[in-house]
Order: C-alpha cells, then sequence, then structure tokens
C-alpha cells in the first residue's frame, strides 16, 4: 500500500514541499489542502516580488544557505516554466557615515555567502546605477531578481496535479491529531482526512496547527501588516530597478524600499505595524480573537515596552503619506506626494518566542509523522524550492 502524505497550505512554499515529495517519494499519494480557493493567497500573493541574493543573512545560518541554494533552483524553474525572472539589481544605499559600518557588516556577509557580482560604489558611482538615488555609499547586487510568486506558484500546483497528486481548495483544516500509525486532520465539521505523514507549511496560521499536533507554543505567530505606496505610471522611471536601505540590525525588516516589479510598476514601502487580524491587509480588518492572542502572548508585550517608540513611528507613516513620502525621499529626493498613489498591503508572519526575541532564521520542527514549518518570513518565497529539499530530505518516511 502507497503511503499518503499532506501538505497544509497551497503557498509556494508549501507547494514546493509537494512537488519535492513527489520527486523523491515517487509511490507516494501526495495532497495539498488550503482554504482559500485560488493557491498563493497570503504570504505568496502579497511579498514584494524579489528574488533575494543572499546579502544580509548570517553566513551558516538556513536562511543564507538555503537562500544561495533556492535562487540557482528557482532562476532556472522561472526559465523552464516561462515566468518572468529579470534581474533587475538592487542598491543597498547608505545615506550617512553613520550607516557606513553596517553597510561592510553586509558587504562581508554577502562575500561570505559567495553572492555573485557585488561591487563596493561611492557617491559619485550610484547615479550611474540609478540617477535618482543619493547616498554616501552603496553595494550593488546586480543579479539580486524579480519574479511573479503567484505564477511560481500556479506552476508548483499544476506540476503536482501532473503528477498524480491533489490540490484541494477550499478545505481548511480545522484540528491536527497524531494518531496511531499516522494523523488524522479535520476538515469539516464531519470528514476526517487520515494520512501517513502531514508537513504543515500554513504561514500566518502554522503555530496554531504545530501546537494542535503537540508541539510547543514557542515561537508564537505576531502579524505585522506592511502597507505600500506605488509611484503614479509616468513617475515610474524614478527607479530603475530596487533600492534598499542599509537595515537596522534590530528590525531588519523596516526600511522605505523601492522594488520594481515584473508588470513595470514600481512600489515604495514597506512600513511596519501591528495587524489586529492574522489576515489583516485592510485597516479596518479585525479578528478580535487575535487581537486578544497577541496582546496575551508575554513575548509581544516585552517587544512592545522596548520598541515601543518604533512603533509608534510606524503608525504615523501609516497615518500620513506626507511622513511616509518625507522618509522614503532620503533616498530618492526627487519623489513628491504627488507621485505616489495607494499600494498594496502584506502581512508578515513574524515569529516572536516568549522572551520578545524576533525570531530571524526559519524554523522547522519535526513531531514524529507531523512536519512543521514554524517560520519561513523573507526569503521565503527566494528559497522555496531549496527549504523543500532541506524538508523533505529530513522527514522519517519509513
Amino acid at each position: 500500500m502507497s503511503e499518503s502524505i499532506a501538505v497544509v497550505g497551497a503557498g509556494i512554499v508549501g507547494l514546493a514541499v509537494a512537488r519535492r515529495l513527489q520527486q523523491v517519494r515517487p509511490g507516494a499519494e501526495v495532497t495539498v489542502l488550503d482554504k482559500e480557493s485560488e493557491v498563493g493567497r497570503h504570504q505568496t500573493g502579497h511579498n514584494s516580488g524579489v528574488v533575494h541574493a543572499g546579502l544580509y543573512y548570517p553566513p551558516g545560518s538556513l536562511k543564507a544557505t538555503l537562500c544561495r541554494r533556492g535562487v540557482a533552483l528557482l532562476r532556472e524553474y522561472a526559465r523552464e516554466k516561462s515566468v518572468p525572472y529579470v534581474e533587475c539589481g538592487k542598491l543597498v544605499v547608505a545615506l550617512d557615515a553613520a550607516e557606513i559600518g553596517r553597510l561592510d557588516d553586509i558587504e562581508r556577509r554577502a562575500h561570505e555567502n559567495r553572492v555573485p557580482g557585488l561591487r563596493r560604489l561611492g557617491a559619485a558611482e550610484i547615479g550611474e546605477i540609478e540617477p535618482h538615488a543619493v547616498g554616501v555609499a552603496a553595494l550593488h547586487s546586480p543579479h539580486t531578481a524579480i519574479t511573479d510568486f503567484v505564477a511560481i506558484a500556479r506552476a508548483l500546483a499544476a506540476d503536482v496535479v501532473a503528477g498524480g497528486g491533489r490540490v484541494r481548495l477550499d478545505t481548511e483544516v480545522t484540528a491536527v491529531r497524531r494518531a496511531r500509525g499516522g494523523v488524522e486532520l479535520a476538515v469539516a465539521a464531519e470528514e476526517r482526512l487520515r494520512f501517513d505523514h502531514v508537513v504543515v507549511c500554513a504561514g500566518l496560521h502554522a503555530d496554531r496547527l504545530a501546537v494542535a499536533a503537540g508541539d510547543e507554543p514557542d515561537p508564537t505567530i505576531v502579524p505585522f501588516r506592511g502597507e505600500y505606496l506605488r509611484l503614479v505610471p509616468e513617475r515610474s522611471d524614478l527607479v530603475q530597478g530596487l533600492i534598499y536601505p542599509v537595515p537596522d540590525p534590530r528590525y531588519p525588516f523596516l526600511g522605505v524600499h523601492f522594488t520594481r516589479r515584473v508588470d513595470g510598476s514600481v512600489d515604495v514601502g514597506p512600513n511596519a505595524v501591528l495587524a489586529l487580524a492574522r489576515e489583516g491587509y485592510r485597516r479596518r480588518d479585525v479578528v478580535p480573537a487575535d487581537v486578544a492572542a497577541v496582546l496575551r502572548h508575554p513575548g509581544f508585550r516585552r517587544v512592545a515596552r522596548r520598541h515601543w517608540r518604533t512603533g509608534v513611528g510606524e503608525i504615523v507613516g501609516s497615518i500620513s503619506r506626507r511622513e511616509f513620502v518625507r522618509r522614503a525621499r532620503r533616498h530618492v529626493p526627487e519623489l513628491q506626494p504627488g507621485d505616489v498613489v495607494p499600494g498594496g498591503a502584506g502581512v508578515r508572519a513574524q515569529a516572536v518566542d516568549r522572551h520578545g526575541t524576533l525570531v530571524d532564521d526559519f524554523r522547522i520542527h519535526h513531531l514524529g509523522p507531523v512536519t512543521v514549518v514554524r517560520n519561513a518570513p523573507s526569503p521565503a518565497a527566494t528559497s522555496s524550492l531549496a527549504i523543500a529539499e532541506h524538508v523533505v530530505d529530513r522527514i522519517d518516511l519509513r
């Protein structure tokens, strides 16, 4: 009898895991389950579209290793499936002398991670790459790319189906229970599905399903909404590729970026404000149970006490477009409030432990017949095919 394996979550990571399972276990019955009516509806469909080259991540970390491996796999897969993949390049720009030390650290990490083509630029050279950008120094990563991650997810789903698997949409997993010889999933009031092994790639809800499967509650997902503005089409020439700030190591996901998309549009942002729902893409999206869970979490309370000033600043940028633009103008001084319109928003599933530490690296837990991807923030989409290799290679399917 062939083994049965379920993957919970039809984002890019879950679909990549399902495809990899079929590659290494060709006789297995693989089923992907997702509560939405389409694949890639959440973090996959609301991210920046950037294929990261691996500049920032501590050498030897899972992020560094899987990002560099993932870039190569993703580039090949996108070309195989005729999905747009554009190496538009990225500038990481230091604005003053205080940021030079952090830029030096990024440069060292990037070289240790073997990021190809990296070049240090002086102030005069920045304009050769991005004519409207300013700074005192920068790093140029010419092979940083952009793609359409939803199109990648759709291609992966098609591969799973073509390989004999199933992608069951509109199917919400409400409970996970380890049972003798396997795992039972509740997907409806009266429906129970039984599998030999389950891989949970549920993103914004991964911690809840992990706890249901018997895992520890730490870390817990705290959702942060990232809001973007978008350059009006006639001003999209202000940015040629990607312009990034030097990140603050305390808040590596903060800072206003300029991000060109494969359709030619340019996003400005994001900020990061606490979302009042795990899928809170709009300010009016409020789920009281989600808010209560965040407020009860001791780790979040510690984060709030330490970083409330930063949080207030992000809220101000969310409320005031003029303030948002003011911050962006530090990198592109020609930008004016009339050059932008509201853009999209995403929700980052930020894992926070009980001590108030923002969990940065990928985290994968193995619970016998259940494997849970507990933390997969950026660059998870870039790394998705490599994450799939890493996860599947460590699953005991005997």
